[in-house]
């Protein structure tokens, strides 16, 4: 009886634990992160005077190891080799700001003359 009551809470606190453990996946700390947020994006390009701006856009997010690309929809070139720690939603860098969570991408970034923006939410 004592083993039946010992097998069974090790069965319980290992669900639990495996259970809770999933439901605070952040998306910095996954190798491989693929997703779209939907928003309102824009971008210009100063040397040729090309600028797209939308507010039903979106952005698809994949990360391998420390690097982001960054996929606009709308004919906005792609932003990527975006260089981020492991743990870190947040860049901030002489270039701009990126910030990514589970629901929200912000970005206000520079980089040879080019602007991409984008505020978007899952």
């Amino acid at each position: 009886m004592k083993k039946s009551i010992k097998f069974l809470s090790l069965l319980f606190i290992t669900t639990v634990l495996i259970a809770s453990c999933s439901k605070d996946n952040d998306p910095t700390d996954d190798d491989l992160f693929v997703g779209t947020y939907k928003g309102s994006v824009s971008y210009n390009n100063s040397d040729s005077d090309k600028s797209i701006s939308s507010d039903n856009g979106s952005v698809t997010l994949v990360k391998v190891g420390d690097n982001y690309n960054f996929n606009f929809s709308d004919g906005i070139p792609s932003l990527t080799g975006i260089k981020m720690e492991k743990n870190q939603s947040v860049l901030i860098s002489l270039d701009g700001t990126i910030k990514i969570d589970e629901g929200t991408l912000i970005i206000g970034y520079k980089k040879d003359n080019e602007n991409w923006a984008a505020n978007c939410d899952r």
